[in-house]
């Protein structure tokens, strides 16, 4: 969307019609800019009203993201990050990977509508405007790439902890990277690592949460999702932003001093399918069947397979539960 079309949907923000004229006056720009930057808006799956006399509605009304909200919910963490809100980017990672050499540690990058987000293999991120929250959060360590194996772990340990706090009982996780509730995919995450053998490196933490989808986004993703409203925490998008960022950093602290090992047993007191059949689509396209065992403290799949424990990595490697 262009940037007058956030500049109007935030007129519309109150959920109350508003003329054509009004709007355009009040941005200095011609009827016929508004309509079609509300025509643009709609084609992001935004819902707009129109009633001749009385002009435009958002029906549902935004939730656009705070700093200082965001701030706030973070609490004493507040201090640790220093946070930047996009109307429109294609991907918060990209943006964060093209700077990261200059960026601090804790710099978190938010987007109102991502048009391009990323997920594992390839795969898009979907989520409609005031629909989700996804963000970019840049952490440096001193430790090389090989001592952040099972970050994306500990990172969804992380996620579950603060969706306990807003309130969404029940999530589960996916290895490698999936927060599930009530079998839906509720948010992802996608790591994507700078820097030398040994050290120093830093990780963006690409996240994608699903705060309250329309019946759109839904439609476009090809798998079941679920979402923060639907499992008891109808909160803002401000305040799930702050308390995951809260939860993050005790994470990662904990994770610097001590790796993935402290996380295992939480991990896997979390994971969706333990002890169940599950199914591994390799990178050749072969199938590994087993039963999932948890894992390791290198955040490997443990899958008891009929010649033995195998241990198995992200990368491009699938889970599946089998019936």
């Amino acid at each position: 969307m262009s940037p007058l079309a956030f500049s109007v949907l935030r007129r519309l923000s109150d959920g109350e019609f508003h003329s054509g004229e009004a709007i355009a006056r009040d941005l200095g720009v011609s009827r016929g800019s508004v309509w079609n930057a509300l025509r643009s808006a709609e084609e992001t799956g935004t819902r707009v009203f129109k009633v001749r006399g009385r002009g435009y509605c958002l029906p549902d009304g935004l939730d656009w993201l705070d700093r200082k909200q965001v701030l706030e919910s973070a609490r004493e963490h507040a201090e640790e990050f220093q946070i930047e809100i996009h109307d429109g980017v294609s991907s918060t990672s990209t943006l964060l990977l093209e700077r990261g050499s200059c960026e601090p540690s804790g710099k978190v990058v938010a987007a109102e509508l991502q048009t391009a987000g990323r997920g594992r293999r390839g795969r898009a991120w979907r989520c409609g405007l005031g629909e989700g929250v996804t963000f970019s959060l840049l952490w440096r360590f001193d430790q090389g790439p090989a001592f952040l194996a099972g970050l994306s772990l500990a990172v969804g340990v992380g996620l579950t902890r603060a969706f306990d706090e807003l309130g969404a009982d029940g999530t589960r996780l996916k290895w490698p990277n999936d927060v599930l509730h009530a079998g839906g995919k509720l948010a992802g995450t996608l790591i994507e690592l700078q820097g030398e053998m040994q050290g120093p490196s830093a990780a963006v933490i690409g996240v994608g949460i699903n705060v309250r989808l329309g019946g759109a986004s839904r439609r476009s993703v090809d798998q079941p999702v679920a979402d923060l409203a639907a499992a008891g925490a109808a909160l803002s998008r401000s305040r799930v932003l702050g308390v995951v960022l809260a939860h993050l950093a005790r994470v990662l602290r904990d994770f610097e001093k001590s790796g993935f090992e402290p996380f295992v047993e939480p991990w896997i007191a979390r994971h969706a399918y333990q002890d169940s059949p599950v199914s591994l689509l390799l990178p050749d396209g072969g199938v590994l069947e087993g039963t999932a065992r948890g894992v390791d403290r290198d955040g490997a799949l443990l899958l008891q397979t009929r010649s033995g424990i195998r241990r198995l990595f992200g990368g491009e490697v699938s889970l599946r539960v089998r019936s």
